[in-house]
């Protein structure tokens, strides 16, 4: 919740805490299908997802109407500015449904923290970057596999032009550089972006509950810039999911086009 008051309503401030990324079981607790509010709040942003491509797709023509319009212009920007930018077209046209897949999913999951009533990131809880790390290290792989075969780890490990002394130096900083550091940093730079970003508008709205709320006489005034400064924290919040989707994105393609040009 945006509220920093007990529901004892004890009138003191509190905080926001590591607890609010690890809330109680809403349903089937105790079971493998257990839900709380964090799980709840990534199903309704895939629905959405797909409910709202599926509305811009569900009719297509050769002149667009303006849902399908919308669609395609969303793909466009990852099939053109990403996939064909950095794999050309050939390479692009076959990675670009799940560049385009990864972009969304994060997207919709990101914009969730600045929805009312959900109030948090789907991805403020590390199972969801692990799986798409996850997934964008087995398309880097694969990719690198594809192109060059059982060369393609040789190639990684062991760079051409590098005198062999070195490859005592040079072999396990690739490795950790290349299968290790990847998939690591992928996944806690959109952890602790949207991490943050929670914390600091639960700390804005809290902030302004209490003073408005609780507060006595003057002290109540300190509720407008915490109000306002919440509102900027959620337009900040906006591009910093869009732009840590991207990033997502964009690092995956980096690493794809890495794996299949002709020297690492």
């Amino acid at each position: 919740m945006l509220v920093g008051v007990t529901s004892s309503g004890d009138g003191e401030f509190h905080p926001p805490t590591i607890m609010e990324f690890f809330p109680p079981a809403i349903l089937f607790e105790g079971t493998p299908f257990e839900l709380n509010r964090i799980m709840l709040v990534r199903l309704i942003a895939v629905a959405a997802m797909l409910v709202l491509f599926w509305l811009g797709t569900r009719k297509m023509t050769i002149i667009p109407g303006r849902g399908q319009s919308i669609v395609e212009m969303l793909l466009d920007f990852i099939r053109i500015n990403v996939a064909e930018e950095l794999l050309g077209k050939k390479d692009g046209k076959r990675f670009v449904p799940i560049l385009a897949t990864i972009f969304f999913m994060i997207l919709a999951m990101n914009i969730t923290g600045v929805i009312p009533f959900l109030n948090i990131a789907g991805t403020s809880v590390i199972g969801v970057p692990v799986v798409l790390a996850i997934v964008s290290y087995v398309v880097f792989i694969y990719a690198g596999v594809k192109k060059n075969g059982g060369n393609f780890f040789k190639l990684a490990l062991f760079p051409s032009g590098v005198p062999k002394a070195f490859y005592i130096l040079i072999t396990p900083i690739e490795f950790l550089s290349t299968f290790i550091l990847r998939p690591v940093t992928l996944t806690l730079r959109l952890l602790m972006n949207m991490v943050a970003g929670h914390i600091l508008l639960v700390l804005c709205f809290s902030a302004t509950w209490f003073f408005f709320v609780n507060a006595d006489g003057l002290m109540a005034l300190f509720g407008v810039p915490t109000l306002a400064f919440g509102l900027i924290f959620t337009l900040f919040e906006i591009l910093v999911a869009v732009l840590q989707a991207y990033i997502f994105t964009l690092l995956t393609a980096v690493y794809i086009q890495l794996a299949i040009s002709e020297e690492h």
